[in-house]
């Protein structure tokens, strides 16, 4: 396992740096880049890149073909539905489309993944796996795309979150799913390298969605063995916990003022952290930081019994209550509150 381990992250990872700047080129070429002030939230100065989405979709494409990796039964099913994400999110940052057709997008993908087979098993109604279903997929693919607030954060909280789960599931013999993991973590990593601010090429809707779409369908297929269903439920959770906690943050801030969920602004987890007196760098270096301790706490829960596992997951729950109040109510926030919708 560690010789194909070091292979596939090996390959995964040259292939994303060789191929980038052919990305950036193209993508200049064709003028799909992302202008300073098309929106008022952007902040970046010169005309960049949106080629995020194409050399994640490309390393994945070629190295699981070369390695087999997508030929394998239990990949198969996402791979449809995760086109039809990446399509639509492509559509975006060309034209640019309207977030009820980004949800349509993402609602066909699930229900095309639901189709193939793939799916939440968690009660007797088949409706209720039904929904449970297509709000994890929406909702991870959504959280994802809202988090790419900054440089390089979506590839490292992707990539972490894939690193994580090419353990999980290794030790669950699910074989398949760490492979795309790998290849995941390994597009992550060579394409951090041109994303990190300052960026050579953003991510786009087609880069973030399609990131927190393929995680939100290993997380839906991994299975456990070993250990109790009633710890192992909240692991996926965990592993996304800092993209999830940014979406909430979002919707309950937005909901409080009035404002639409779906619009651009300055007020993400990311912005608050700025607006307390961190560095950018060190803001997005510390949503990484918390996004690696969160994952080590889901391997630590694991092995214990029911009661203490969830124990500890309400606390985590908790403390992310009350940062989501801290950060909506901080005066170093609600100083440049108003400011924060118009930039």
């Amino acid at each position: 396992m560690s010789f194909i381990t070091l292979g596939i992250a090996f390959t995964a990872i040259m292939f994303t740096l060789i191929i980038s700047p052919f990305f950036i080129w193209l993508n200049r070429r064709l003028s799909i880049v992302d202008v300073p002030g098309r929106e008022p939230h952007k902040q970046h100065i010169s005309p960049t890149p949106i080629a995020g989405g194409q050399v994640l979709v490309s390393t994945l494409l070629v190295i699981g073909l070369v390695n087999g990796v997508l030929r394998l039964p239990e990949i198969q099913p996402i791979l449809l539905p995760a086109a039809v994400v990446f399509i639509f999110g492509l559509w975006d940052d060309i034209k640019g489309i309207s977030p009820i057709w980004k949800f349509l997008g993402q609602l066909l993908a699930s229900v095309i993944l639901i189709y193939s087979g793939l799916q939440v098993l968690l009660f007797s109604h088949q409706w209720l796996n039904y929904l449970i279903t297509i709000l994890w997929l929406v909702g991870i693919t959504n959280a994802y795309n809202f988090v790419d607030s900054m440089d390089g954060l979506v590839l490292g909280l992707g990539g972490l979150a894939a690193a994580f789960y090419v353990l999980v599931t290794y030790d669950a013999t699910q074989l398949s799913l760490s492979y795309l993991s790998l290849i995941i973590f390994g597009a992550s990593i060579g394409a951090f390298y041109f994303n990190s601010r300052p960026a050579k090429y953003f991510m786009g809707d087609s880069g973030s969605q399609l990131m927190g779409f393929l995680l939100a369908s290993i997380a839906i297929a991994y299975n456990p063995v070993g250990f109790e269903p009633y710890v192992s439920w909240f692991i996926p959770i965990l592993l996304m916990a800092i993209p999830i906690f940014d979406t909430v943050l979002i919707v309950f801030s937005r909901l409080r003022r009035g404002t639409s969920i779906f619009k651009g602004a300055n007020d993400h987890t990311y912005h608050r952290l700025v607006a307390l007196g961190m560095d950018p760098n060190r803001a997005v270096l510390t949503m990484q930081i918390m996004a690696f301790l969160l994952s080590s706490l889901a391997f630590i829960s694991l092995p214990l019994a029911p009661i203490y596992a969830n124990l500890i997951f309400a606390g985590v729950v908790l403390i992310g209550i009350l940062l989501v109040v801290y950060l909506d109510f901080s005066k170093s926030w609600t100083t440049n509150d108003s400011q924060s919708y118009k930039n």
